[in-house]
């Protein structure tokens, strides 16, 4: 059945589910949405197993029209999202008729919206995932104005009875996450774990869905010289030769050659979608931690 028409696909609209994980030995990157936590959410709020295929969709600005009716959800970044014109509550399962425009502004809070429509987006798998992979080019292009979008079967779990499920807005102001040692500090001066943590770092403009910058005072490494290339997982901080570090997200490479100097615990790794451009981060020790 068909779900939409896109109409405008605002900076980048994609299609994500909960990736592809198990394929780095293919050098295919994890990918899938970024945050993680509001695509479940969205599946759940309209009867979908959890990992169904939605919209992830960056900073706003999206235009969508509903071939429907259709029950859809949105989550993650709060903002005034409308459909013909009327506010459309967030966070909670809703009945567009056919024809309806979505609309989503630039948001208040976060920096991506996850919306999912019953049955989720259909299309084909590429290693079991319908996520586009902006780094690898797996997957299913970026969405572009013209594009029309199919439903997949409609699940068995009907749309739950308690169609609300209030999870609060993302953080507007400072984030801390949790951090545990990685496998290079001895790359590091000594103290640089301490400076990491107690350092005042914020979202650089140049962050995406491969990795999170941050501008900061920069970490001094001990070498200068780079690692053999080894693995890399999500959550790694890596640190170039700059000193500032980048923390790898979604669609980060399987291997890299710059030092890692700590690694975020897994839970927090949601947060790294919603974290705007100038945004403030601040570091703790997780359990674990060195």
């Amino acid at each position: 059945m068909t779900a939409f028409d896109v109409l405008d696909p605002g900076p980048l609209l994609l299609i994500e589910d909960l990736g592809r994980p198990g394929s780095a030995h293919l050098g295919v990157p994890p990918s899938g949405a970024m945050d993680r936590a509001s695509l479940r959410l969205a599946n759940r709020l309209v009867g979908n197993a959890e990992g169904t295929a939605a919209l992830e969709i960056l900073a706003g600005g999206a235009r969508l029209r509903a071939r429907g009716p259709h029950w859809v959800a949105v989550t993650g970044a709060w903002g005034d999202v409308r459909t013909d014109g009327r506010p459309l509550p967030v966070d909670r399962a809703v009945l567009l008729p056919h024809g309806a425009i979505l609309e989503f502004p630039v948001p208040d809070r976060g920096l991506r919206y996850y919306l999912a429509v019953r049955g989720g987006i259909g299309g084909a798998d590429a290693l079991g995932s319908r996520s586009t992979d902006v780094l690898s080019g797996i997957g299913p292009d970026p969405l572009l104005a013209g594009d029309v979008l199919v439903a997949g079967p409609v699940p068995a779990l009907p749309v739950p009875p308690i169609d609300e499920a209030f999870t609060g807005p993302p953080l507007d102001g400072l984030v801390r996450l949790r951090l545990r040692p990685g496998p290079r500090t001895d790359w590091f001066a000594p103290g640089s774990m301490q400076a990491l943590v107690d350092g005042e770092w914020r979202v650089s403009p140049a962050s995406n869905r491969v990795g999170v910058r941050l501008e900061g005072e920069p970490l001094r490494r001990v070498r200068d010289d780079e690692l053999p290339s080894e693995g890399m997982v999500a959550g790694a901080l890596q640190v170039p030769p700059s000193g500032l570090p980048t923390i790898l997200a979604a669609d980060h490479p399987v291997t890299g050659g710059y030092p890692v100097i700590a690694v975020l615990v897994d839970a927090d790794l949601d947060a790294l979608g919603q974290l705007r451009p100038g945004q403030p981060v601040r570091f703790t020790r997780a359990t674990g931690f060195a």
